[in-house]
């Protein structure tokens, strides 16, 4: 943020006066500098001006937004707005109406934007989920009679198949070897489209998200390209086999299609503080079309995704998740009117003694939850260690090891959703899988879940994270489903085996008791609450998805014991932890932290100040060539310290660029931060350069230049002994890019979110360390086992094929990549491990990723 260097100094010709020192420190320099300036003209140059500069902002990456700032520009931008438009109603004739059209209309952009990007989102789901259906039946077979229709489209109305649909094969090791070639292109092909044209589109996003709607900028991972490569690869990835889903996903290429079409408007392509309440409206429409769930997608955004919530953005998100959620159900891409494939309705009810079972299966979703994000950071770690560079074959690698290992099993050949659907039907519905709803395969089925529950298990944690898309609220979800329909069938089984045990006294006589497919549904939710540690919103999720109102008492048991048990393991679900494996400066409202110490432990004490007066303009920008930092605190002059204000990097540059085209000051004109003598130059605040040879030498003769408008009077700032908690709730509520430390009026130092988390992350290494020498003596000898075997086949395919067929570059290589040392191709993440680069504090603006398309 600010520059940690010490101080420049140089001698003050003069003291300046302090007239803000009064001002209240939470007003911005801009919105100050409106207010004391009187006319509709000024208001009017100040609004340009900031509108230049806002311009200048989108480029800049890897910093953090002043929430602050943004909310006093967007005033400033009302006010002008007011102002222009003062006697407006008054007039007559065109002028009058379309001033009132303009008026109206840059009222109502909002709901103009949530409303294209509703439709957006719904046509985009809509799509995706014909195209991925097609994909993960053409493993299977064709239509003969369209080649263009999957299976369902092929037999409508037909539950037990039909003649137009053909397996590829009679023969069932031909069909098992296309399952598997299948698999592995559409993975090959996902992976490398993310590879070569947009490497943001792997994985979920659902970190990077929470991240950037908390105010985290990054250039390139909400843009065009992306969006165009995760709609592409996403049915890919899915129909490959993969472990993976496109719940998450569909959260991402929704924010997305948010941010690509809010770029068209003005009112949120210059204010990044407006562009995140349209990101938290797209977030709830992306869970509102992956689940069929309006109400729950406002509530996922709301408990999840952002930090800042107001009821103005609720309403938004509730009005986008809906106009998604119509658009998708008028596409009607099932031809079932159901929003997603596992949509079911139950009849019966539920059973107080089946509590004792739904407590059993909630301890399951929160053991499963722990189990895997232990085990899968660990896979992480291991996969950016050493498979950094070979992307494209681990992801296809594991869609060909997950193909072999899934076709045997009746429930892990298809696709999750499908199976789902099948685990959550009634057998009285009149649909059967395979003999599932038949007594005598009851215990072949129970296995066979058994089997699908620990291997599913097993590939969600390797395969999340691979670099193709792949969200895990689906896998997490199959896994519950299997393992509550197991549950379901043995509980069924011990009532038909003592059906007049006082247990089963509830249940009535020649009528089923017990329905299975609640269990898988039950098992689902808990799953989904145990992985991601969210309640509210998967209840209700789960209750639009079903229609089932008897069963919200028992989901809410459910996810309540598995939050339970959850919090056991850790707080935060698998987005907050790959947000701290990545390092991220995300600093999150549902963490309470008790330091015990005071700010000054954690500021920046080292830090480069600007003099209110006696620099050069040469000086200045040898100062900014020197380091990247983002901004600069004001003090009257090096020695005293006395803190005056603070000037962004964005806002000086463009004071300098503006004052040497337009004011043609030479390089030792001396800058002044604060109100300057009479003779000094007013930095230009309107694009009309000199047009005489006399204005141009009598501007050329100016000695001083006068920045003073351009800093912020009132910057936020605390007393040293501040304790630690309350700056970094202020960061979390007020979300300031700095905050100053003084000490009786003089600078003592900075502190900005970095630092916190830099303190937060020794703190908890010392606490818990998480260095394991063993772990790390596992992961060489994996890795050495799997160079062996990398050998072992590129020399048996090199013997076979006599030379002509070579895997890689040589023995000791296997590698599908031809750029893979080219480290723009890597897909290393944004940081190393934590506490690196990002969390150094320097806000480094030629790093990064920022929130604008690549167009």
């Amino acid at each position: 943020m600010t520059s940690r260097s010490p101080n420049v100094s140089a001698q003050p010709p003069r003291r300046p006066s302090l007239p803000e020192r009064a001002i209240s420190r939470r007003l911005s320099a801009l919105s100050t500098t409106t207010a004391v300036t009187t006319g509709a003209q000024a208001g009017t140059t100040q609004h340009d001006l900031t509108e230049e500069i806002e311009e200048i902002k989108r480029y800049e990456d890897f910093t953090t937004i002043d929430w602050v700032q943004d909310a006093a520009q967007e005033q400033l931008r009302r006010r002008a707005r007011r102002k222009q438009n003062a006697g407006v109603y008054e007039l007559r004739g065109s002028l009058g109406w379309r001033r009132r059209l303009e008026d109206t209309y840059d009222a109502g952009q909002a709901w103009i934007v949530v409303t294209l990007v509703g439709a957006a989102i719904g046509l985009n789901a809509g799509f995706l989920n014909i195209i991925t259906e097609w994909l993960s039946d053409i493993k299977l077979g064709y239509c003969t009679t369209a080649f263009y229709l999957n299976e369902n489209f092929c037999c409508w109305g037909d539950e037990k198949g039909c003649p137009e649909w053909h397996r590829w094969s009679s023969f069932w090791l031909l069909n098992y070897l296309l399952y598997l070639l299948f698999s592995t292109v559409f993975a090959l092909a996902s992976a490398t489209l993310v590879k070569s044209f947009a490497p943001y589109a792997a994985g979920s996003g659902i970190s990077e998200i929470k991240c950037i709607i908390a105010g985290f900028v990054m250039k390139g991972f909400l843009g065009f390209w992306t969006l165009l490569i995760k709609s592409i690869c996403l049915p890919l990835a899915i129909a490959s086999g993969l472990s993976v889903g496109k719940e998450g996903p569909s959260v991402h290429y929704a924010v997305c299609t948010g941010n690509v079409i809010s770029r068209f408007f003005g009112k949120y392509k210059r204010n990044k503080a407006k562009t995140r309440e349209i990101l938290s409206a797209c977030a709830a429409a992306g869970v509102a079309v992956a689940f069929g769930s309006p109400i729950g997608g406002v509530l996922f955004s709301l408990e999840e995704m952002s930090s800042y919530f107001p009821l103005k953005t609720m309403w938004r998100s509730y009005f986008c998740a809906l106009v998604a959620t119509a658009v998708l159900a008028a596409m009607n891409p099932f031809w079932t009117g159901q929003l997603v494939m596992f949509e079911v309705r139950y009849d019966r009810s539920w059973h107080f003694f089946e509590i004792i079972f739904f407590i059993f299966i909630g301890i399951f979703g929160g053991l499963y939850g722990a189990f895997v994000m232990k085990w899968n950071l660990r896979a992480q770690t291991f996969r950016k260690k050493y498979l950094t560079k070979y992307a494209i074959l681990e992801a296809t690698l594991l869609a060909a090891g997950t193909a072999v290992l899934c076709f045997p099993n009746m429930f892990l050949r298809i696709d999750m959703t499908e199976s789902m659907e099948i685990l959550f039907l009634e057998c009285e519905a009149g649909r059967d899988y395979d003999g599932l709803c038949e007594a005598k395969n009851r215990w072949r089925m129970a296995l066979s879940l058994a089997f699908a529950t620990i291997m599913r298990t097993i590939l969600v944690i390797i395969s999340y994270g691979c670099k193709v898309p792949a969200g895990i609220f689906v896998p997490s979800m199959a896994v519950g489903a299997s393992f509550g329909r197991m549950v379901g069938i043995l509980v069924q089984a011990l009532h038909e085996a003592f059906p007049h045990a006082k247990f089963f006294a509830a249940c009535q006589p020649d009528v089923a008791c017990i329905t299975p497919g609640t269990y898988a549904f039950l098992g689902a939710a808990a799953a989904l609450s145990g992985i991601m540690h969210i309640t509210v919103s998967v209840v209700v999720i789960m209750f639009e998805l079903t229609g089932a109102l008897t069963y919200i008492l028992p989901t809410m048991i459910v996810v309540g014991v598995t939050k339970a048990v959850s919090e056991r393991f850790g707080r935060g679900g698998i987005a907050d932890r790959m947000i701290w494996f990545n390092g991220f400066p995300f600093l999150d409202n549902k963490e309470e932290h008790t330091f015990g110490v005071p700010v000054s432990q954690v500021m920046t004490s080292e830090v480069t100040s600007l003099p209110s007066s006696g620099l050069t303009l040469r000086a200045v920008e040898q100062l900014m060539a020197q380091n990247k930092y983002q901004g600069f605190p004001v003090v009257e002059d090096g020695s005293s310290k006395i803190l005056i204000g603070y000037i962004g990097r964005t806002e000086l540059r463009y004071a300098i660029d503006r004052s040497k085209k337009e004011s043609f000051v030479s390089s030792n004109a001396r800058c002044f931060f604060t109100q300057p003598p009479a003779s000094a130059a007013q930095t230009p605040s309107v694009r009309a350069p000199p047009v005489t040879f006399d204005a141009i030498e009598d501007a050329s003769g100016q000695q001083s230049v006068d920045f003073s408008r351009f800093i912020d009077p009132v910057p936020l700032a605390v007393h040293p002994r501040l304790p630690l908690e309350t700056v970094m709730e202020l960061f979390k509520k007020m979300g300031p890019r700095v905050i100053l430390v003084e000490y009786r009026g003089r600078l003592a130092g900075l502190v900005t979110v970095k630092d916190c988390l830099k303190y937060q992350f020794k703190v908890e290494a010392q606490e818990t360390s998480t260095h394991d020498p063993a772990l790390e003596i596992r992961q060489e000898k994996l890795w050495s086992l799997m160079n062996h075997a990398a050998d072992w086949l590129a020399d048996k395919v090199l013997s076979i094929s006599g030379g002509r067929i070579k895997l890689g570059g040589g023995r000791a290589s296997i590698s599908l990549e031809s750029r893979a040392e080219d480290p723009r191709d890597q897909f290393t993440p944004i940081l190393a491990s934590p506490g690196r680069d990002i969390l150094d504090g320097t806000e480094d603006v030629d790093q990064g990723v920022e929130l604008q398309s690549r167009r």
